[in-house]
């Protein structure tokens, strides 16, 4: 095994990348299908999820029961006590899924181990406690909670557990990690598909919940799996009402597009589709150097965090700098400093890209022989680059932005930047804290699902929520109980 610290210095054997089914507390290793990863020379073998649907799904839903004698309390033990079993430098599973995912991922090898390091404060109790009292109310999730209506009935509600698929995504690890706090927490039945950039981490925390405890309820309530998506002979025999209950799709257009075929009364899709962001920055930027300078820092963290693969990082900068020729020089300025901001981030937050796309350094290279319309700070090699518009409009290719590369746009008016958005855009970080209270609004009505403070984007938590929909809540199913009877 190589370390845990350094990218594999070669190609990895095929054989070294054998991922297991983990079907309700075992595993299935008759490995015959072989896949590749989405980045890099990795590939992996699997079992043929096919033979083996019966095992993956839960058949007699009865058997959920077994974690409603469980509490709450009882659930978040053992969920914390998860997350101390998954330490990199101890955990055998999340050291070979750090290695593929050097291979397999978007994300560089420094990215990725602070990604890793992360995972036991994801899971801990307090972050969970917190998480299902602020998105659900506990006491939904452990009894019956009666509210006595104007004529005269008493109405009991409880939350409830569904059977659930996840067809996660893998741009960033902690989406496993985050969909198996929420489901047990919630006592679902899971059934998790895996992420071709990121097929090891669900089957690596699986795995150690199996070690830790392969027949306690929770643990026989996780299935994982990979299968090629549009595998009908699979698909077709999976995604039923008898099967699945709730289906909790990441993904973008064509792969929505395609689990939408599935749907019949009985099955719910909640959908986290890819977005993106953007920064909005004030006239107050300007007021001397030491300020552009920290705006332009706190933009570089909006940036760069996680190599531009999350959602949540801004691609394009809306700043009301003005538009003549002395504010655009001003706002030239700015963006040397955010180039050289983003350039200089430690590299546990950010790198340069691990395999530039080679159509954008194209774009980028052609803007350059422009410059009386757009101004160009690096991009030459790999390491991101800073396009400041010299005009009021963003770059006809700002939805391709990646790899650490933003476009400023001048905008005289900020009116200008609320009318950019839509219901694509997920986060806005704001500067100053002034301006966001004053324009959030219009920005909701515009589309937008989530508002921060500039350089904040990355700080996000299970505690608030998501895509502008309530996710955890949507997952459960909220039942009740009458009764007209007076007692």
């Amino acid at each position: 095994m190589q370390t845990v610290y350094e990218k594999p210095k070669s190609q990895v054997k095929l054989s070294d990348y054998e991922i297991p089914i983990v079907a309700r507390g075992k595993l299935i290793k008759n490995y015959t299908q072989e896949y590749g990863g989405r980045y890099g020379s990795a590939k992996f073998i699997t079992p043929d999820a096919n033979k083996y649907l019966d095992q993956i799904v839960l058949k007699n839903p009865s058997r959920l029961k077994e974690l409603y004698n469980l509490s709450i309390d009882e659930i978040l033990d053992y969920m914390d006590d998860l997350g101390k079993r998954l330490v990199l430098e101890e955990n055998e599973y999340l050291q070979e899924c750090f290695q593929l995912a050097c291979e397999a991922s978007g994300l560089t090898p420094s990215v990725l181990y602070t990604t890793y390091k992360a995972l036991p404060m994801f899971l801990s109790k307090p972050v969970l406690t917190e998480m299902l009292e602020k998105r659900i109310g506990i006491k939904y999730l452990e009894e019956w909670v009666p509210t006595k209506l104007i004529d005269g009935r008493t109405v009991s509600v409880r939350a409830f557990g569904a059977r659930t698929a996840h067809i996660i995504a893998g741009n960033v690890p902690l989406v496993a990690a985050g969909t198996l706090a929420r489901r047990c927490c919630t006592r679902w039945d899971t059934i998790i598909k895996l992420p071709s950039n990121d097929p090891l981490t669900a089957t690596a925390l699986a795995r150690t919940m199996i070690e830790m405890e392969p027949n306690h309820p929770i643990t026989k309530s996780v299935s994982v799996a990979y299968w090629k998506g549009g595998d009908e002979s699979f698909e077709t025999r999976f995604y039923r009402p008898e099967n699945i209950e709730k289906i909790i799709a990441w993904g973008g257009f064509n792969s929505i597009k395609h689990i939408t075929r599935y749907l019949q009364p009985g099955i719910d899709l909640i959908t986290l589709d890819p977005k993106l962001s953007i920064s909005i920055i004030g006239k107050e930027a300007f007021q001397n150097e030491e300020t552009m300078r920290t705006v332009a820092q706190r933009a570089a963290i909006d940036v760069g965090s996680w190599n531009q693969e999350a959602c949540v990082n801004s691609r394009v900068i809306y700043v009301q700098s003005g538009t003549t020729t002395e504010e655009i020089a001003h706002l030239n300025i700015l963006g040397s400093y955010l180039y050289y901001a983003l350039t200089n981030l430690p590299s546990h937050v950010s790198t340069p890209a691990k395999d530039f796309n080679l159509d954008l350094k194209g774009d980028i290279d052609g803007l350059r022989m422009d410059e009386e319309w757009y101004k160009v700070f690096g991009g030459e090699k790999n390491e991101g680059a800073v396009i400041v518009s010299q005009l009021d409009e963003p770059v006809d290719f700002s939805q391709k932005l990646c790899g650490r590369v933003v476009n400023l746009v001048p905008i005289d008016d900020i009116s200008t930047a609320i009318q950019s958005v839509n219901a694509y855009t997920q986060t806005v970080g704001i500067y100053p804290e002034s301006l966001k209270k004053k324009i959030r609004d219009d920005l909701i009505l515009h589309g937008v699902q989530r508002i921060v403070s500039l350089g904040f984007a990355p700080n996000g938590t299970f505690s608030t929520p998501q895509d502008a929909i309530e996710p955890l809540r949507r997952m459960c199913k909220w039942v009740m109980d009458e009764s007209s009877v007076r007692d």
